[in-house]
């Protein structure tokens, strides 16, 4: 008898259906299944310069992101970025700067299952955030590529600009908090629905109502 595989479910794969129906001015959809590889190493090392030669590009700075190939480069720490890919890029990857390293002193380990990525669009994007979110989302303040380890809601996740005035961003967020922040976005977006009833949320603690919202507000990865 041949065991028969578990077909993988999304962590927001139930919200499908209530993503879509946000008010006009805010889409939202998950990106499940992409490729995550936490990558450690110190910058301008020999083994930086062998996975920058893999990447075909330089490792961002400090609160930035390199968004310009099909992996993408996002800045977590002082030595510490999270590469993203399709997700049929992850073993390829993974084996070709595990070569590329090679006996040098760096790791890449593979993360892929520890978050989801919420992909949010359109002219109310920054407006929603604001109301969860201490962070300035002008776009003199935090530019396309911007990338921030902080919190939404009280949720940990990381905040990436794709477009701008922030009507394009990605929240990279873990799986345990996916559907509290999927709640917490469909409630948020109530007053801009014309009086629609929304889903009213309950906060992970007892903390303010307002989430502390800074780059330094890192979250475990």
């Amino acid at each position: 008898m041949t065991a028969e595989t578990p077909a993988r479910v999304s962590p927001l794969a139930a919200w499908h259906d209530r993503l879509a129906r946000l008010p006009t001015g805010i889409r939202a959809r998950e990106l499940p299944f992409l490729t995550q590889l936490t990558l450690r190493l110190r910058p301008g090392t020999p083994s930086a310069k062998a996975v920058e030669a893999v990447l075909g590009g330089t490792l961002p700075g400090p609160v930035s992101a390199d968004l310009s190939g099909d992996v993408e480069a996002l800045w977590m720490g002082p030595d510490e970025w999270l590469l993203v890919a399709p997700e049929d890029r992850r073993h390829g990857l993974l084996a070709r700067l595990r070569s590329a390293i090679g006996d040098e002193f760096a790791t890449v380990t593979d993360v892929s299952a520890q978050r989801t990525t919420l992909e949010l669009s359109g002219h109310l994007v920054r407006t929603v955030l604001a109301q969860g979110c201490a962070i300035d989302l002008d776009p003199r303040v935090t530019p396309v590529g911007s990338c921030l380890n902080t919190l939404l809601a009280q949720a940990p996740v990381t905040l990436v600009v794709r477009g701008e005035g922030a009507s394009d961003v990605r929240l990279l967020v873990r799986s345990s908090f996916a559907s509290y922040l999927a709640t917490w976005l469909v409630d948020a977006c109530t007053e801009h629905r014309g009086g629609t009833t929304g889903v009213r949320h309950h906060r992970p603690d007892a903390g303010s109502s307002t989430a502390c919202c800074s780059s330094s507000c890192r979250s475990p990865h």
